[in-house]
């Protein structure tokens, strides 16, 4: 990796430090770009991906097909998403660890992932 997309990923990394909830590559981009930083819309494309797949950075695909990121946890969790608002929140899920091993194994798979979000609606979006 170069220098450049060094600093260009360290500048992704530092937007995210600073976010709550998920955002869009293109918010992201934005806020960037709002800073003064000429980064390119693929360069940041390239560098969440990468550090989605890393674990840096948790994935949310939304009803429309967008991808989404945030910051979170490194320990394993899911996610409850509410469908209107967006709101999210970190869970764990021993049952759902314990059945994701016990179906592994069941069909002789070893080393295996697994992620689960729950969408629904949150209270406050229900009262609304």
């Amino acid at each position: 990796m170069t220098t450049r997309a060094s600093r260009q990923r360290a500048a992704v990394e530092a937007v995210f430090d600073g976010l709550e909830g998920f955002h869009s590559a293109q918010d992201v981009h934005a806020r960037l770009r709002a800073g003064g930083d000429p980064i390119g819309l693929s360069t940041v494309y390239r560098a969440v991906q990468a550090l989605s797949q890393e674990g840096a950075l948790d994935a949310l695909r939304t009803a429309s097909g967008e991808t989404l990121y945030r910051r979170c946890s490194t320990q394993h969790h899911h996610h409850l998403v509410c469908r209107n608002c967006g709101r999210t929140v970190e869970v764990a899920g021993p049952a759902v660890e314990r059945w994701a091993d016990r179906v592994a194994a069941d069909h002789g798979f070893a080393d295996v992932n697994h992620t689960l979000e729950i969408i629904g609606t949150c209270t406050t979006c229900a009262a609304a």
